[in-house]
């Protein structure tokens, strides 16, 4: 138990919950989004569902992440698995219905919110692990500390969301931003690209402007069908 006096251990556990804090929303976002359309009652089981499966996959990730990320091809595969999964969740409840059934299924939304995560968790646990330090106590604690702080995080988008509709195409922008910006990261392309901060954030940007304006499109030509 040295490690309770130890200032080294405390500064990395600082680190590691301003990770969880950062990185976390975009868990929640996700979240909120793939839950949005269930009965009241369903939502906290779905949120519950979905935090559990986001946590294993962290402890999963975190025996392999350096060596996953070492993989060509990866990020560009999570990048286009990101923004289909964002203008899924963008589409007008008709048009949900054969995939997510208009958000009412319980396990679809569960579903959604597990493939993201999937995608979404190496960047957080390669993080957590490289301000952990290979120490393992700060590993457990960095995951336990995420949890909260997605629970917490997605019920308050939920609330954002179902009180400012628009909420919802901004989170989906956030899916898109995401992908953009992993997509030029990949070992397989990254050569290719200059090494600027500018080129992460236009890439980001176009993945954003991309999610966003399919969303809008497909919304409003569902709307003049309907008309």
């Amino acid at each position: 138990m040295e490690w309770l006096s130890d200032p080294v251990f405390w500064m990395a556990l600082m680190q590691i919950i301003a990770i969880d804090i950062l990185l976390g929303g975009d868990n929640a976002v996700v979240i909120a989004l793939a839950c949005r359309h269930l009965p009241e009652e369903q939502r906290r089981r779905a949120i519950a569902g979905g935090v559990a499966g986001a946590i294993l996959l962290r402890i999963a990730l975190l025996f392999f992440a350096m060596q996953l990320l070492a993989l060509p091809y990866l990020k560009l595969v999570g990048a286009a698995l990101l923004l289909w999964i964002g203008v899924k969740l963008l589409l007008p409840e008709d048009e949900q219905a054969h995939e997510v059934r208009a958000g009412a299924s319980f396990f679809a939304a569960i579903k959604t919110i597990i493939i993201a995560d999937a995608v979404m968790s190496l960047d957080n646990v390669l993080a957590v692990a490289g301000a952990a330090g290979g120490n393992l106590v700060l590993v457990s604690l960095g995951v336990l500390i995420s949890i909260p702080i997605i629970v917490w995080g997605s019920q308050l988008v939920l609330k954002l969301m179902d009180r400012y509709p628009q909420v919802v195409l901004v989170g989906g922008g956030l899916l898109g931003w995401i992908a953009g910006g992993m997509a030029v990261t990949d070992i397989a392309v990254a050569s290719w690209i200059p090494n600027e901060a500018w080129s992460k954030h236009l890439a980001a940007a176009f993945g954003a402007a991309l999610v966003m304006g399919t969303g809008l499109l497909l919304r409003t030509r569902a709307s003049a069908v309907v008309d």
